[in-house]
């Protein structure tokens, strides 16, 4: 039986052969093909019907293995002939992988797709896809020394608690040993629930509801990161060259990002120790919380008064941004992360509106990749809680993301600067976290509630058209 080349041995040889995030991202909005393609053709996809409550197996052992995934690849999301052409082939089980990701990566959206449908999966991309941490801060810059000597409790417990992480996750000196790194991971995600003053809609779907998908992602010192993400038929690019942060999505084309240059916050949920240890480098102890019965110590850290300035644009201001971090008292690794953040958006005329959202990720399953500590599952819950305006005028949404990491290597060769490029067709125009919540025209906030709830009056009409494919639970509150 022919052997098959492993997909981490074919991606050394690829990028050594000069290949990069960059190489393949066009000059148009629509990029047709994905930085993973070229390193992705040997593999073909399987099927999956598995939902959040059933995590697919662990692929990962150690750096550049893969371990044969037995019915546990996502099911394709496009119907029709093979992608490589020709006549469709039965699979050959544990044959999917790479295949899988490019097929997610290169197609686009079925033209089927209900209207409904799209504008979940725009929320769920844009909320989900690529948000940044709340505050800049350099892989370059060193952790700070533990002080007792004039220093409270609050940041000297910090510290200590600091340098237990960096020690559980593998220790500084292998950290700092690190030049470059690349992990790929599979997502579910779902627009779980919607609340008004009067109704709660719950999505009752089940798999049918879940978008599939998954992501590349490529770090690089200092602070260069580039993440593709393709859910549903569609895909979000974003990146950071070390001086600038974009993103691309289908909606709103190539954007430079508001504010300082961040790091991605999913690279922050148990994927990079080292960023997430320098996001909390100013943090506080505020006290203790049992995460699903393990002990941890909560850090606090807020966004300062001019980071938030600098990401406010026009009528939206952001007034806040605080992130928690939980770590287990009893591995020091992080196993929980919070953060939320409050925006004031005013209409032209109009009363103000605040959106509210919130993201809590859940860590889970470390496992060494050469001497360092990565989290290869885990689970993200946001809420969008939107009020003002008028009295029992507010909505809240719920959406869900399970996650994980199929791939993990560091110190990839031949990656260069090369790779972080922004794309050719950036705009000149900045985008800030606002722009996903106002529906594309800052200042517009009633377009959101008035998308919702035309959406929940649909549902709740009895001829609906969608009624065959979703099973919505419909609840009046007092």
């Amino acid at each position: 039986m022919e052997k098959k080349q492993g997909f981490f041995s074919a991606l050394k040889d690829e990028v050594v052969r000069g290949l990069s995030p960059s190489r393949s991202r066009s000059n148009s909005p629509a990029r047709a093909a994905s930085p993973m393609s070229g390193l992705l053709r040997r593999k073909k996809h399987n099927k999956d019907t598995s939902f959040f409550a059933s995590q697919p197996e662990p692929v990962i052992g150690r750096s550049g293995s893969v371990r044969p995934i037995v019915g546990e690849a996502l099911s394709p999301l496009m119907e029709g002939p093979d992608p490589d052409g020709g006549e469709c082939e039965r699979k050959r089980v544990g044959s999917g992988l790479g295949q899988w990701m490019k097929g997610q990566l290169s197609r686009t959206p079925s033209v089927t797709s209900l209207a409904y449908k799209r504008s979940d999966l725009r929320l769920l991309l844009g909320v989900m896809g690529a948000p940044l941490a709340p505050v800049p801060v350099s892989t370059l810059d060193p952790l700070p020394h533990l002080s007792i000597k004039d220093t409270p409790i609050e940041t000297s417990s910090a510290q200590y608690i600091l340098q237990q992480y960096m020690a559980a996750s593998g220790g500084q000196q292998v950290q700092s040993s690190i030049r470059n790194a690349y992990a790929m991971g599979k997502l579910k995600m779902i627009a779980s629930e919607f609340e008004t003053p009067t109704k709660v809609v719950k999505n009752r779907n089940g798999a049918r509801g879940v978008e599939s998908g998954g992501f590349v992602l490529w770090q690089m010192n200092p602070d260069m990161w580039y993440v593709e993400l393709a859910v549903g038929g569609s895909k979000v690019h974003a990146g950071c060259n070390g001086k600038l942060v974009w993103r691309h999505t289908p909606w709103l084309g190539a954007h430079a990002a508001k504010g300082p240059v961040r790091p991605l916050r999913r690279a922050l949920q148990g994927l990079d120790p080292r960023t997430t240890a320098s996001m909390f480098a100013d943090a506080k102890c505020i006290g203790e919380k049992n995460i699903n019965g393990e002990d941890c110590f909560i850090l606090k850290r807020f966004a300062d008064p001019q980071t938030l300035k600098a990401r406010s644009e026009g009528p939206a201001e952001i007034i806040r941004h605080v992130l928690f971090g939980y770590f287990s008292q009893k591995t020091g690794l992080l196993v929980h992360m919070e953060d939320s953040h409050l925006t004031r958006i005013q209409s032209n005329g109009g009363d103000a509106v605040y959106w509210e959202t919130t993201i809590n990720s859940f860590l889970d399953d470390y496992r060494p990749v050469e001497g360092i500590m990565i989290a290869h599952s885990g689970r993200t819950v946001v809420t969008l809680y939107r009020f003002g305006e008028v009295a029992m005028s507010h909505t809240k949404t719920k959406m869900e993301e399970a996650w994980t990491i199929e791939e993990v290597a560091f110190n990839v060769p031949g990656l260069s600067v090369d790779c972080f490029i922004p794309p050719a067709d950036l705009k000149s125009g900045s985008f800030s976290e606002a722009c996903e919540l106002t529906q594309d025209e800052r200042g517009k906030s009633a377009m959101a509630l008035a998308a919702y709830r035309v959406k929940v009056a649909a549902l709740d009409k009895s001829d609906d058209s969608c009624a065959d494919n979703m099973i919505w639970k419909m609840e009046v509150s007092d």
